[in-house]
C-alpha cells in the first residue's frame, strides 16, 4: 500500500506521488479497506464509502474551527494569523487539525487523555450516529454558533418513533468512517462532547466541516477508546458527561466557555482534553 501511494501511478488515471485528494474514487489506494483499520463487529462494506475506518483521532471537547486549523488561505502554517489563534484556543484534544501535537503537550497525563476512539460506519439506514441529518425546514437549521452553544442542536431531526435514527439524512456519501485517508472529523475524527453513541451534528444540510461526533460502535452499550499511554478502555454510554446542552469552549467564549476552562462535559469531556487541568476519577 505504501509503495502504491508514495510513487506516481497511472492506474485508473495519472497520479502524482502521495495521490490526489482523499475523495477521488478512481484512485485505487483510497478505496481499499485496510483490515487493521476495521472493527470486526462493523458489517459496513463497499460503496458509497471509499476505504472505511472504525478508528478516529480525538480532537477534544470543542468542534469550533476544526475544519480549518492554523492555516490562512494559502494553506501554509501561520500561527500568528487570526484563524491560527482562534484554533489554538479551541483545539484542546490529543490531536489538532492541521497542526502537530507531541506527548509532552498532554499536561493532563497520557493515561488521562483519549488519543483515539471507535466509530461505527454508516449502513445507509439513517442511523443518527453515522450520517448527518437533513434539515427540512428553516426553523430546524443549525448554525455553527447554535451548535457551539448547544451541541444537541440537531436533535429536532431525530425520529421520535425511532430515536436512533433521523427522520431524513443528507449527503450519504459523507458519513462516519467512509474515507480512512480523509482528515475531516466526519470521516476519521471524534469529539468528547456528547457521550458515546449519541447523534452526530453539523451545520445545515450535511455540512461536514465542524462536526460533533462521539465514539460509537455496534457493540452493546458503549465503544472503545485508546488512551495516550496505549491502554484500551471500553467507555459506556452512561459515562458522566456533564450538561449535553452546555456551550463549548471557543476563542471568544466567556464564563465556562472561555479559553482554558475545564471541560463542561464532565468526565467524558475531561478525558478528551490534553491540558485543561481537570481531576480525572475512575472510569
Amino acid at each position: 500500500m505504501w509503495e502504491q501511494i508514495s510513487n506516481p501511478s497511472q492506474v485508473g488515471g495519472t497520479w502524482n506521488a502521495m495521490g490526489p485528494t482523499p475523495d477521488e474514487i478512481t484512485y485505487v489506494p483510497w478505496t481499499i479497506d485496510i483490515p487493521s483499520y476495521r472493527c470486526p463487529s462493523d458489517p459496513g462494506v463497499g460503496l458509497p464509502a471509499l476505504g472505511r475506518t472504525n478508528y478516529a483521532a480525538c480532537i477534544g471537547d470543542s468542534c469550533d474551527e476544526t475544519a480549518y486549523g492554523p492555516w490562512p488561505n494559502t494553506r501554509m502554517i501561520g500561527m500568528t494569523r487570526t484563524r491560527a489563534q482562534t484554533a489554538q484556543k479551541a483545539h484542546r484534544g490529543f490531536f489538532k487539525p492541521f497542526d502537530v501535537t507531541k506527548f509532552r503537550d498532554c499536561l493532563d497525563g497520557l493515561a488521562n487523555t483519549i488519543a483515539m476512539g471507535e466509530i461505527a460506519t454508516s449502513l445507509g439506514d439513517k442511523d443518527n450516529r453515522t450520517v448527518l441529518p437533513n434539515f427540512t425546514s428553516g426553523s430546524n437549521n443549525a448554525t455553527m454558533s447554535a451548535i457551539r452553544d448547544n451541541p444537541k442542536a440537531c436533535e429536532g431531526v431525530i425520529d421520535p418513533a425511532r430515536p436512533r435514527f433521523w427522520t431524513a439524512d443528507s449527503r450519504p456519501t459523507r458519513a462516519r468512517g467512509y474515507r480512512w485517508a480523509d482528515a475531516k472529523t466526519i470521516f476519521s475524527g471524534m469529539t468528547t462532547i456528547l457521550p458515546p453513541n449519541s447523534e452526530i451534528c453539523s451545520r445545515t444540510n450535511g455540512d461536514d466541516l465542524n462536526v460533533v461526533g462521539s465514539v460509537s460502535s455496534y457493540h452493546q452499550g458503549g465503544g472503545h477508546v485508546l488512551m495516550g499511554d496505549g491502554a484500551v478502555k471500553f467507555i459506556t454510554d452512561s459515562i458522566e458527561a456533564g450538561n449535553a446542552r452546555a456551550g463549548m469552549v471557543w476563542a471568544s467564549g466567556t464564563g465556562a466557555q472561555a479559553p482554558g476552562s475545564q471541560s463542561p462535559y464532565g468526565l467524558w469531556g475531561a478525558l478528551g482534553t490534553r491540558a485543561s487541568k481537570e481531576v480525572i476519577s475512575e472510569f
